[in-house]
């Protein structure tokens, strides 16, 4: 009225940040090594959302001692390469990863980076997403505990789908906090 002009302020739109889960694994002391591998996180990485931890029999390494198993969901801040090579391969040398004895060796932690939005890779030195996600209850099921909405880029169905197939290999370990 009388001069005045209504002026619209446009919010800028919401960009869809990926989806960045990471699992975590051990075999060695996991009740004190899971709970140090999220702190060391904590302090690189912004950490939205810790899954329950899961115990599992060893993949292809029968007589080694049982898996505990978490996913995190983070904060997508740093590509795919510099976090696993830049933060999750500095967290497991921190803990006193060797790698040695091959891929299912017993070992203190293990971090590895599942899944990175939509993106799909096959490389040398990177899987996305990883292939475990779609066949291994010690993935799937805390990974669809934190992201059970998100689709899965290669296999075309919610991580909830896919942990749901697998989930009865699995029992929760509650004597072990991760948060």
């Amino acid at each position: 009225m009388g001069g005045e002009r209504s002026r619209v302020i446009l919010a800028p739109m919401a960009v869809d940040q990926p989806t960045v889960l990471v699992a975590l694994g051990s075999n060695i002391e996991p009740a004190t090594n899971l709970p140090q591998a999220v702190r060391l996180l904590a302090q690189r990485v912004e950490i939205l959302q810790v899954s329950k931890v899961y115990s599992s029999p060893p993949v292809g390494a029968p007589g080694t001692p049982e898996f505990c198993n978490a996913v995190l969901r983070l904060a997508p801040r740093l590509g795919p390469r510099s976090l696993k090579f830049g933060v999750l391969r500095a967290v497991e040398s921190e803990l006193g990863r060797r790698r040695e004895g091959g891929r299912n060796a017993p070992r203190t932690i293990d971090l590895d980076l599942v899944l990175f939005g939509n993106r799909v890779e096959h490389s040398r030195d990177l899987e996305l997403p990883d292939p475990d996600l779609v066949s291994q209850a010690h993935v799937a099921v805390p990974a669809a505990e934190v992201a059970g909405w998100v689709v899965h880029p290669v296999a075309g169905v919610a991580l909830a789908e896919l942990a749901a197939r697998l989930e009865s290999r699995l029992t929760v370990r509650l004597d072990i906090a991760l948060d």
